[in-house]
C-alpha cells in the first residue's frame, strides 16, 4: 500500500492534508522518486484473464489496505464499506455475499474454516467461510490495518496506537495485551505480526522489534532494527511496516522505513547480517534468494545467507509498487497505475505485463503457482493465467 502519514495527536484539516501530501518523503514536500515511464521489452511469457469480479466499492479514498485472502480454492475479499464475499478461484462464480454495516480497514485472513478482520472503530470480527455469518466480534484499542495473524489458539491482531491484543480464536475472548511507544508521526499502517504457535514477533513505529510470549504476552527479546535520525519529525519515521519473514531454519528477515535490512536469528535477536535499506514493504524469500522492493520502488534480490545484492532492478522506481508475490519462477508486483508486473527471478529481467485497471493496485497479488489474483483498488478482482 502506498503510505501516508498518521499523526499522533490531533491536527487542523490543513495540517492534515499537507501530511498526506508528504508521503513517503522525508523531508521534502514533493515526492523523492519520479515514476520512471514503462519501456517496452519482448516478452517471454503472456498473461491471460481468465475472469473479473466486483468487489463492491473496493479500497475507499483512504486506500485502506483491504488485501483478500485465498483458501480452499476460494477468494475471500471485502471492500471497506463492509462488503465480504466469497469468490470461487476456478471459475469466479460468486459464492456469498455479506454486508457487515461497519467500515472494514485490513486484510483478510482465511484460515481453518473462518475469515478475520480487522474495522476502522477497532473491532475485530471472525466470519464463517461457508456463509459469511458473523461467528464473534471482539474490541480492541484502536483502528485494524493490518490483517490479523493466527496460530493454533490464538488471534493476534495489531492497531495503530501500537497495541498488539491476543484474542481466543475459537471465542475472541481477549488473552493479552502488549503496548509499546509511539513517536508523534508514523507511516499511515502498522507492522503486521509473524506468529508461530509458541511467540509473536512484532515490529513498530519506534523501529523496534518485539517477541512476546504467547502465553503471557511478555516480551521475550527486543532488537532496534532503525534508529531515528534527523530534526524533523518526518525525517525521524522508522516505522517497521512490513511483516517480518520467518524461515523454517530459524532465520528472520525484517525491514524498516529509514533504516536497515536486518537478518536475526529468531531464538535470540542475534544478528547475523545487515544492510542500509529503507522499505515500508513485506519482502519474499524463494529458496535461499531474499527478494525486497525499496521505498524508490527499486525491485532488489539478495542472498539471504549474507546479505550481498544479486541484482537489482530501476525500471519501475518510483511507481509505488506493491509488495512482491511469487509465482511460477517469477516476481509479481503491482503499481500505481494498475500495472501488473512480472520479473524474472534469476535475471530481473521483465517476463509479463499487464493492466488492470486505472485505479491502481495497492495491495499484494494472490497467486496460486501459474493463476494470478488482483485486486485493484476500485474494487476489480481479476484471476490470470501465466503462460509460456
Amino acid at each position: 500500500m502506498t503510505p501516508s502519514l498518521i499523526p499522533r495527536a490531533p491536527l487542523t484539516l490543513v495540517a492534515l492534508l499537507a501530511v498526506s501530501l508528504l508521503a513517503g518523503c522525508a523531508s521534502k514536500s514533493e515526492p523523492r522518486y519520479t515514476p520512471k515511464e514503462l519501456q517496452r521489452f519482448e516478452a517471454s511469457a503472456e498473461l491471460d484473464s481468465d475472469w473479473r469480479q466486483r468487489v463492491g466499492r473496493g479500497l475507499g479514498r483512504a486506500q485502506y489496505p483491504i488485501a483478500p485472502d485465498l483458501d480452499g480454492g476460494v477468494i475471500f475479499a471485502a471492500d471497506e464499506r463492509g462488503r465480504v464475499m466469497a469468490v470461487d478461484a476456478e471459475s469466479g462464480e460468486r459464492l456469498w455475499q455479506n454486508d457487515l454495516e461497519t467500515g472494514v480497514s485490513s486484510g483478510l485472513t482465511a484460515v481453518a474454516n473462518q475469515i478475520y478482520l480487522g474495522t476502522r472503530n477497532g473491532e475485530v470480527l471472525a466470519l464463517s467461510q461457508e456463509d459469511g455469518e458473523v461467528v464473534w466480534r471482539s474490541r480492541v484499542s484502536s483502528e485494524v490495518l493490518a490483517p490479523p495473524q493466527p496460530n493454533q489458539q490464538l488471534l493476534v491482531v495489531q492497531s495503530v496506537d501500537g497495541a498488539v491484543t491476543a484474542l481466543d480464536r475459537h471465542t475472541g475472548d481477549e488473552r493479552w495485551v502488549h503496548t509499546s511507544s509511539q513517536p508523534p508521526l508514523t507511516l499511515r499502517g502498522t507492522g503486521t505480526p509473524q506468529v508461530i504457535d509458541p511467540v509473536t514477533f512484532a515490529g513498530f513505529a519506534n523501529g523496534r522489534l518485539t517477541t512476546l510470549d504467547n502465553r503471557s504476552g511478555q516480551p521475550l527479546w527486543e532488537r532496534r532494527i532503525a534508529v531515528p535520525q534527523g530534526r524533523s519529525e518526518i525525517e525521524r519515521l522508522v516505522d517497521l511496516n512490513g511483516q517480518p519473514v520467518l524461515t523454517p531454519d530459524g532465520r528472520l528477515f525484517v525491514t524498516s522505513y529509514n533504516g536497515r535490512l536486518v537478518a536475526l536469528e529468531a531464538t535470540s535477536g542475534n544478528i547475523l547480517w545487515e544492510r542500509e535499506h529503507s522499505s515500508y514493504l513485506t519482502p519474499v524469500l524463494v529458496g535461499n534468494v531474499l527478494f525486497t522492493v525499496n521505498e524508490a520502488s527499486h525491485i532488489i534480490a539478495l542472498d539471504a545467507d549474507s546479505g550481498t545484492e544479486l541484482w537489482r532492478n530501476r525500471d519501475l522506481e518510483g511507481r509505488w509498487l506493491t509488495s512482491p508475490a511469487f509465482a511460477d519462477g517469477n516476481l509479481v508486483l503491482g503499481d500505481f497505475e494498475g500495472y501488473l508486473h512480472l520479473v524474472d527471478t534469476r535475471s530481473g529481467d521483465f517476463v509479463a505485463r499487464t493492466r488492470i485497471d486505472r485505479s491502481g493496485i495497492s495491495v499484494r497479488p494472490l497467486t496460486d503457482y501459474r493463476r494470478i489474483y488482483v485486486l485493484a483498488n476500485n474494487g476489480r478482482l481479476e484471476a490470470l493465467d501465466l503462460r509460456r
